[in-house]
Order: C-alpha cells, then structure tokens, then sequence
C-alpha cells in the first residue's frame, strides 16, 4: 500500500523563514573579541611547545571561555537567528595552516561534534578546485571545481546528514568565490505559492547521485524526498547537482530518467534559487568562518577564477557536526 505523505500546507513563517530584504548584518556576524583572539594565540604557542594531533583535541583541551561565549553567540544564531554565521576572524597572519586548523577545529568542536565526510573517515576536509569535472558517478564533488554551485545542503544523498556545515577560509580566489545563503523555507514558501500542482511531487522521493561514497555491492543512488514533515517542521534536501547526476545514473542502468512531472518540479526548484531577493551574499576573508544549520539553510558559492600559484590559491577547510547518530559518514 502506497502511503501519501504529510506534506506542510502552509506559510512558514519566523525568523529561519527570511529574504533578502529581512537581513541585519548584525543578525548573523559574530566577532572573536581581543579576550578570545588572546585565548586562541596562547593556545597556538602551547601547541607549537607540545604538539598535539588535530583529532586529540577537545572543545576543553585550553581554558577558552571568551571563546565559548562567542561559539554560543554562534549556535543561537543558528538556532534561533536566521541559521547561519559568518565568524570573524582568525588571526591567520599570526598563525601556521596547521595551527589554524587545529583552533578552528577546537572552536568548531564547541558547537557540536565533529563527524566523519567521506566514507573513509576523513574528518578535516580541503574544499579546493582539482581542476576535475562533477559528472554524474565520477564521485568528483562540484566542491572539488571551480563552478557556480546552486543552492544545496551538504550530504543530502546520505540518511544522516550533518547538523552545521563550517568552513574557514585560508584564503579566497582572485576573483568570485562569493558565499550565498537561502532560507529553505522561503524556498518551501516560494515553491508553494508559485507551484502548488508541484509540491506533493517534493514530497516523493528524488534519486540522488552517491558520489561513489559507498560500499561494493551497494547502489550508486539514494532515494529521499526532497521536503519532510516533522510535526510542524519541515526538512530539506534540496541538491540538485546530486538529483540530475542521480537521474542521469538511473537512465544508464535501466533507462529510467526524469518523467515530466520530476523534471518540472526540479525546474521549479532552479527557478526559485535564481530568485536573488531570496538570497544573501557575502565574501568570505582569509581568517572568516561560516557556519549553517544544514538542514535548514542552502548555502552556495559563485564561480571564481583562481591564482595562478598553487602557494595562493583558494582554499577553505571543511567540517561536518553532527550529535545525533554514530561519528562515521554513515552516521
């Protein structure tokens, strides 16, 4: 028997339910005051006294509470503000890659736990052009190029996604590379009020391209709709890039791509993200942290052009939080 979900038919309303025009600044930036930036250098130079390997260290490894009351600044932001932060900065002049790392991973750590992001455990992860192309099965990540990445949530095509999604920048591009922010429950409100016939087609479940994150004998897609209700709540999944190549593998195997009402509620979903006055941008600095609530805020970053130095080109370190479920990508 086919159940028919419980789709959420309503205007979602509050402040994760934003536009542009509705974004203070203030609402989302967090300073590291000069009592946390003092904190993270003294435990820069006891790091380099008695080094400690990255995964060691603990939300508690050094007396930080400047830096404790900044990270809740940050967590309300993503709990009751408008889902994600723009923490600034690290003092990255005064700091090894290594050492930044290690604080960023320590300040991450005190918002929630770290988790594994890829299937063989990798934990600390280099969002950084290789210069290779997404295609559907390659298990290349867009994030892994230079391209203009819609609107998506990390790990959408994974049972247990990541609470927060963080990134430091070490340094941005020559050119582009701008961080964008989408309210998925404007985006829910948009679709709704634009393309109603669609919104039980959102409630069905989607394939998704894996990104060759599983093991043998396991299918190359997963399958999850793209919104949820919880309660009053509603839930995203909403990457496209991973829906087409999903669709794409489909219809290698067995010849089953989109159908017509699959294909008109993914263009609908593209029509919404090209919408800018439900977007907000900023330009991450070298030092800057992002954090999102990943299962209510799409983020995204325009195309950029690099450095031609490998020593100056962009490069973001990447963590994944999650307290509910195992520690491994899985979870």
């Amino acid at each position: 028997m086919t159940v028919t979900p419980r789709i959420l038919d309503r205007t979602i309303s509050g402040p994760a339910a934003w536009t542009r025009a509705d974004i203070d600044p203030g609402a989302f930036r967090v300073e590291l005051n000069e009592a946390a930036r003092g904190e993270l250098l003294a435990a820069a130079r006891s790091l380099r006294q008695q080094p400690v390997p990255l995964l060691a260290l603990r939300p508690d490894s050094y007396d930080m509470p400047a830096c404790r009351a900044a990270m809740a600044r940050v967590k309300a932001v993503l709990t009751d503000g408008p889902r994600f932060a723009l923490l600034s900065r690290l003092p990255m002049e005064e700091l090894s890659l290594d050492e930044a790392k290690a604080l960023y991973w320590m300040l991450s750590a005190m918002l929630a736990r770290p988790v594994a992001q890829k299937l063989d455990g990798t934990i600390v992860y280099e969002v950084q052009d290789t210069g290779q192309q997404a295609l559907p099965g390659s298990g290349i990540r867009p994030d892994k190029t230079n391209i203009d990445l819609q609107f998506h949530n990390d790990n959408a095509y994974n049972a247990t996604m990541p609470e927060i999604v963080g990134l430091l920048c070490v340094r941005p591009a020559r050119e582009g590379g701008q961080s964008k922010m989408m309210s998925f429950a404007t985006a829910h409100n948009a679709l709704r009020a634009r393309h109603p016939e669609l919104m039980p087609r959102l409630y069905q479940p989607f394939w998704f391209d894996r990104q060759r994150e599983y093991h043998e004998g396991e299918p190359m897609t997963f399958s999850a709709p793209v919104f949820t209700a919880d309660g009053e709540r509603m839930h995203a999944r909403l990457s496209l890039h991973q829906i087409r190549g999903g669709y794409a593998l489909k219809a290698q195997q067995d010849g089953r791509g989109m159908d017509n009402e699959t294909n008109a509620a993914v263009e609908a979903i593209a029509e919404v993200f090209r919408d800018e006055a439900l977007q907000y941008d900023f330009r991450l600095a070298g030092g800057d942290m992002q954090f999102v609530a990943n299962r209510e805020i799409g983020h995204s970053r325009t195309m950029f052009r690099d450095f031609d130095e490998p020593e100056r080109r962009r490069l973001l370190i990447r963590v994944w939080l999650r307290d509910q479920g195992a520690q491994g990508y899985m979870g």
